[in-house]
């Protein structure tokens, strides 16, 4: 059983408020859920205007699988326009 593990920092440049940022990134979290069938969690700079930390987790059968997987959420989240990635660290554990 592997454990891969996914930590995103991400800057939201419209966001006027807290409502704001908070609308964007679960937007980001319910997208990313659904679409790669993981776990997403806001873990951190919860009070941050316009940046956020979210963890990403899942569970497989093999690392190269976890590991490729966790990329495609990078990339996703690269994509968005309305979000800027700032870093992110994979672990497969």
């Amino acid at each position: 059983m592997q454990v891969g593990l996914l930590q995103l920092r991400i800057l939201v440049p419209d966001a006027m408020s807290l409502k704001d940022k908070r609308r964007a990134v679960k937007s980001l979290k319910d997208r990313i859920a659904h679409r790669f069938n993981v776990s997403v969690a806001e873990v951190g700079l919860l009070d941050s205007l316009r940046q956020s930390e979210l963890g990403v987790a899942l569970v497989a059968n093999d690392s190269t699988f976890a590991e490729s997987c966790l990329s495609k959420v990078v990339n996703l989240v690269r994509a968005t326009v309305k979000l800027e990635l700032l870093d992110y660290y994979i672990e497969v554990i």
